[in-house]
């Protein structure tokens, strides 16, 4: 029997509100602050290594002009990603392989959304990728491959259809409401939709449910969707701060369902 709370907390690309995102370190403090799994950005290296990091490029976060897809493994592991945040408390930390973030989390249970970052160049490249990694992973069944180039999702269920998939929803001049957003979900055979959070209204989480598309929110960081998240049927919120939603949800939610 195991304890589960609802809903669900997820780290941000780790706890990206304390730590530089998609690193080691942000990543443990997603374990410490007791969250429920964490949500991280894959690409691939030159030599198509799957590494974890958001932006195609260095700029931001290490400081570099160069690509992430210009770069080999090696090339890439010389780059501090985490002095920008703190230079004092992150120094040194680097760009993880997805292969080292899958070893921090063999011992636990947490659930592991992957976004995939790709175009229509690197689309089959990185869905094959994922896929074989995933193979061989005992990890498998806690993953959550998600993406908002919803051809990427196809490419994951054609190549294996036991993956789980969410399709991402992000705001646009024309907003995705309702049935398109469920269609186009189902449309790719996904499993979940993961949706920002001005889209979730409770109209468009009903008719997921109805359609058994399970709800994530991203990214919040006012606790009060909490209360929303259960009373809507949400599945899961997507954090850059795990460790103030825990707390709260342990305040307003300290009793938990049991489930096999």
């Amino acid at each position: 029997m195991k304890m589960i709370r609802s809903p669900l907390i997820i780290g941000h690309r780790g706890a990206s509100a304390k730590a530089p995102e998609n690193t080691i370190a942000a990543f443990q403090m997603t374990i410490d602050a007791r969250a429920d799994g964490i949500e991280f950005d894959v690409r691939l290296t030159r030599d198509g290594v799957p590494v974890v990091i958001h932006d195609n490029n260095l700029k931001r976060t290490g400081g570099s002009n160069h690509r992430v897809a210009d770069l080999s493994l090696a090339e890439l592991k010389e780059i501090d990603v985490g002095r920008w945040f703190d230079k004092t408390l992150f120094a040194n930390e680097r760009v993880p392989t997805l292969e080292e973030v899958f070893q921090l989390f063999e011992s636990s249970d947490h659930l592991l959304y992957l976004e995939m970052k790709c175009d229509g160049a690197e689309r089959n490249r990185l869905a094959q990728t994922c896929c074989d990694f995933l193979r061989g992973s005992s990890l498998k069944e806690r993953v959550i491959v998600e993406c908002f180039d919803l051809q990427g999702l196809e490419s994951i269920k054609e190549i294996d259809c036991d993956i789980k998939t969410a399709a991402l929803f992000e705001p646009r001049l024309r907003r995705p409401f309702g049935s398109g957003v469920i269609d186009q979900a189902l449309a790719v055979k996904a499993n979940e939709i993961a949706l920002h959070h001005r889209l979730a209204n409770q109209r468009l989480v009903d008719a997921a449910l109805k359609a058994n598309l399970k709800v994530v929110v991203w990214t919040v960081d006012d606790t009060a969707w909490l209360k929303r998240a259960s009373s809507h049927g949400i599945t899961a919120l997507i954090t850059n701060d795990p460790e103030a939603f825990v707390r709260q949800r342990d305040v307003e939610a300290p009793v938990g369902i049991r489930v096999e």
